[in-house]
């Protein structure tokens, strides 16, 4: 069998010392993450992080940097992930939107707040990505390059 990681975007939005997070329905009972999911066939990195923070968020996301690119994995016996985490501005908040059928609610939390529900993120990366952020790590979006369909 060929080894594949799942590839993922999550999204590190802050507004005035508190950070956007979505709580969420898992196999596991409710869980905090930030704005993330799958990239899709088809789809470069931005599109689908700006993608899954409104199917989430029903905010509209403008990315600037990546904080993070990551390699996790629960366990050996778990699938493993790569996992690209961008910050940026959330605009045009949309409330009426429907938001994706697992999300339960929107939350701005601060990190301390963040803390508390640890026993509760969808994985360590929550609070790894936010501390990240909180370092200041920004690297330009320019070391994304794409080239879907190119003979």
């Amino acid at each position: 069998m060929v080894w594949k990681p799942h590839v993922t975007v999550a999204a590190v939005i802050e507004k005035d010392g508190h950070f956007l997070l979505v709580e969420e329905t898992t196999d596991n009972g409710l869980a905090f993450n930030q704005p993330a999911g799958h990239l899709e066939p088809g789809e470069d990195l931005i599109s689908a992080v700006k993608r899954e923070v409104e199917e989430e968020t029903a905010w509209q996301f403008e990315p600037e940097a990546i904080v993070a690119i990551q390699l996790w994995r629960r366990t050996p016996d778990h699938p493993s992930f790569v996992r690209f985490c961008f910050t940026g501005n959330v605009h045009n908040h949309n409330p009426n939107r429907k938001l994706d059928a697992d999300i339960v609610a929107t939350h701005w939390l601060s990190r301390d707040q963040i803390t508390t529900q640890q026993s509760h993120l969808r994985s360590p990366l929550v609070l790894i990505c936010v501390d990240e952020y909180l370092k200041g790590r920004r690297y330009p979006l320019s070391i994304l390059q794409s080239y879907l369909d190119l003979a």
